[in-house]
C-alpha cells in the first residue's frame, strides 16, 4: 500500500513560557497556526522486509533512528499492536530544518496519520495525540493543524477562529537555535512582558487582521533576538515593506510577517530572497483533512 501525504509547517502567533514542570519540561501557552508551506511524505508498507527505510531529498537530514519519522513509526506500531510488514518513507522537504517551524514534528505527525489510514486502525484524536506526544511537544498540534490555543507542553489543544485570509512571508536566516538552550536561558530571566493569548483569540474571532498583528509576541525572542540582532533587522525590513506585524516563530530563527495584500508580500519576498537562506510565501491553512492524502494500491 502506498500513500502520499502533505506535512504542513506551523508558526506561532503568540508563545509564552510559563515555567518549568516537575518532569523538567516547560508549561507553555501559545497560539499556533498551520501554513501551506509543506513537506510531502510518500509512505509505502508491505515492502517485504521488517526494516524501516527512510529517504530524504535534503542532504544532512538523518534517515535513521534520529529522525522523528522513524520514532513515530515505532511508536505507532507499539501503540496499535500492528505487525510491521516493512515500511519505506520518502521525505520531500521544503520546510527548513531547525527553523522554529516544526519541520521534523510535522513529518512525524504525517506518518502517524498516514499509518492510521493505511492500516485502518481508526485511532481517536486522543489516541493519535498520545502517540504524537511521545515524539515531541509540537506533534499533537501538527496532527490536526488549523488555528489552536496550545497549553501544557503543547498537547492541550483548544480550537480558535481561523486566521483571516492573508499572505505570510517567512524568512529563515542562516543560523539555527537550540530549543533546549533557549529554554535554559529563559529560565534565568525575569520576563516582564508576555503575550496575551486571550486577546489574540478575541481579535481572531472578530477577523481583525491588524488586531492580530498587534498581538503578535514571542517571549523566546528575548533570547534569540538578543544573541542575533538579525532577527530584529528582518522584522524591521518586513514592516518597511508593508507587513502589518512581524514576529519570530518558535525558538527561531524564522521570522514571519503578515501582509494584507499579495502585492506587498511579493515585494518583501523579492527584496529578502537574495540575502537569506530561505524565504517563503505562504498562506494560513485549516485543519488537516483525510482527503489531503493520496492513496494507491
Amino acid at each position: 500500500m502506498r500513500l502520499v501525504i502533505p506535512a504542513y509547517a506551523k508558526i506561532n502567533l503568540t508563545l509564552d513560557v510559563l515555567g518549568t514542570r516537575p518532569d523538567g519540561y516547560h508549561n507553555l501557552r501559545m497560539v499556533m497556526q498551520s501554513v501551506n508551506l509543506c513537506d510531502r511524505l510518500a509512505i509505502e508498507t508491505g515492502t517485504g522486509t521488517e526494516e524501516i527505510s527512510l529517504r530524504c531529498n535534503v542532504p544532512g537530514i538523518p534517515c535513521d533512528e534520529r529522525n522523528l519519522v522513524h520514532r513515530a513509526i515505532l511508536a505507532f506500531y507499539e501503540a496499535t499492536g500492528v505487525t510491521p510488514d516493512g515500511i519505506s518513507v520518502a521525505i520531500e522537504k521544503r520546510i527548513p530544518a531547525a527553523a522554529g517551524l516544526a519541520g521534523g514534528s510535522t513529518d512525524a505527525a504525517a506518518v502517524i496519520r498516514g499509518l492510521d489510514r493505511i492500516y485502518n486502525t481508526r485511532l481517536t484524536a486522543e489516541e493519535l495525540r498520545a502517540i504524537g506526544l511521545k515524539i515531541g511537544a509540537d506533534v499533537p498540534f501538527c496532527l490536526v493543524g488549523g488555528t489552536k490555543l496550545a497549553e501544557g507542553v503543547g498537547e492541550v489543544l483548544s480550537p480558535l477562529p481561523a486566521l483571516s485570509d492573508c499572505v505570510l512571508v517567512l524568512v529563515k536566516p542562516e543560523f539555527s537555535m537550540s530549543t533546549p538552550y533557549v529554554f535554559r536561558a529563559l529560565d534565568q530571566m525575569t520576563i516582564t512582558r508576555r503575550p496575551d493569548a486571550d486577546a489574540m483569540a478575541a481579535v481572531l474571532l472578530r477577523q481583525d487582521l491588524p488586531g492580530v498583528a498587534q498581538e503578535l509576541y514571542n517571549v523566546m525572542e528575548l533570547v534569540t533576538a538578543a544573541e542575533h540582532p538579525e532577527i530584529d533587522a528582518i522584522k524591521t525590513e518586513l514592516l518597511s515593506h508593508g507587513a502589518l506585524g512581524a514576529v519570530m516563530s518558535g525558538s527561531g530563527p524564522t521570522v514571519f510577517g503578515i501582509f494584507r495584500d499579495a502585492a506587498s508580500a511579493h515585494a518583501a519576498y523579492a527584496a529578502l530572497l537574495p540575502r537569506y537562506e530561505g524565504v517563503f510565501l505562504c498562506r494560513p491553512t485549516g485543519e488537516a483533512r483525510p482527503e489531503d492524502m493520496e492513496m494507491a494500491q
